[in-house]
């Protein structure tokens, strides 16, 4: 398959597939003419790939992972890997969840001052 096939059959875009590639989260072969060909079923490891992506997952850690998704078996350290990018993520919405809460305080803040008249706001 062509990098435009692969690119629309999976739903992203040629670019993505030449980062994957660069990535070494997929493999191609190049035509006589030097045109990436890809086999049929790079379609799905490229739907594999968006799906961990979305989950929070790098790159590097996607390609340690792919092995598990072909095989159906994650071994002990994989499981371990995931649990600390599950950790790592719930941190992360910690860190975020308190960030809102300053800025609803700033905004709370602004809003009073906003409603209050002009004088008042002054300090007059």
């Amino acid at each position: 398959m062509r990098i435009g096939e692969v690119a629309s059959a999976a739903g992203v875009s040629t670019r993505a597939l030449r980062y994957y590639e660069q990535q070494q989260l997929i493999a191609s072969s190049r035509s006589t003419g030097g045109q990436r060909l890809y086999t049929p079923d790079t379609v799905e490891r490229v739907r594999w790939i968006q799906l961990l992506y979305a989950a929070g997952l790098s790159s590097r850690t996607i390609v340690e992972f792919l092995p598990c998704v072909h095989t159906g078996i994650a071994g002990p350290e994989m499981i371990a890997r995931l649990r600390a990018e599950r950790d790592r993520l719930d941190d992360h919405m910690r860190d975020l969840a308190a960030t809102r809460a300053r800025l609803d305080s700033v905004l709370a803040a602004a809003e009073f001052g906003a409603s209050r008249p002009a004088g008042e706001a002054a300090g007059v």
